[in-house]
């Protein structure tokens, strides 16, 4: 069955996830993230994307952004893709193929689900018990968004500019977010929107993407539909 077209817009939110080969290890020392996170830097800038939230896992990776066209985000993963697979092959000594083929992603409602995903994304760490804080993880956005550290990748979307005034009133409003426990439901949501390519977001929304895009950014319920019945 040929792969769902990805659903892309300039400036509407993107969160996608890029897996190791049958889920194993594509980071291995620190020297690996930092060189990724320096490389993504380069790409995001060189095709006009813009990181708002990441983590990197062990075997995977997580980042929302927006971008100032819609093919930017497939160009910029591939460029970055490409680059820190040679780097680790040459690292390694090894050889083959370090992603799970192509990367998932969803588009994503700024209304009431932009700052979920950012904070899905950034607790990826403490859901998977490697720490029980996400400032505690090195790894992720959230020591910038959250409490002001400045990586030089990270920019702030317009609905995280709006938590408050002044940067102090953002971070405060922000670490306010972790307070309280993403809704397992909306977890739910996050997921099947990601691994599925469709949009996270009401049905209107939804609706206005189809309306953009001219294809459907929903699932179709499954199974063929049934013949009229002969009167």
């Amino acid at each position: 069955m040929p792969r769902r077209p990805r659903l892309t817009l300039p400036h509407v939110p993107l969160h996608l996830i890029q897996r190791g080969n049958n889920r194993q290890a594509c980071f291995f020392a620190d020297e690996d993230y930092r060189a990724y996170l320096d490389w993504l830097l380069d790409a995001a800038r060189k095709t006009d994307c813009h990181i708002h939230a990441y983590v990197l896992m062990t075997n995977h990776v997580h980042l929302l952004l927006s971008s100032e066209h819609a093919d930017a985000p497939g160009q910029m993963m591939k460029t970055l893709g490409q680059r820190y697979v040679q780097y680790v092959n040459r690292t390694y000594r090894r050889t083959g193929t370090l992603w799970e083929g192509r990367f998932r992603s969803s588009l994503v409602q700024q209304e009431g689900y932009f700052l979920a995903c950012h904070r899905y994304i950034e607790l990826n760490p403490v859901r998977a018990r490697m720490v029980e804080h996400p400032g505690d993880y090195r790894w992720s956005s959230y020591r910038t968004n959250a409490q002001g550290e400045d990586d030089g990748l990270i920019q702030a979307h317009a609905v995280y500019a709006a938590l408050g005034a002044t940067a102090a009133e953002r971070q405060v409003a922000y670490r306010g977010l972790f307070q309280t426990e993403l809704a397992p439901g909306l977890v739910d949501a996050i997921r099947a929107a990601l691994h599925g390519s469709y949009a996270l977001g009401d049905a209107r929304f939804a609706q206005e993407l189809q309306r953009t895009l001219g294809r459907r950014a929903v699932p179709g319920i499954p199974g063929r539909p049934k013949p009229a019945s002969t009167p």
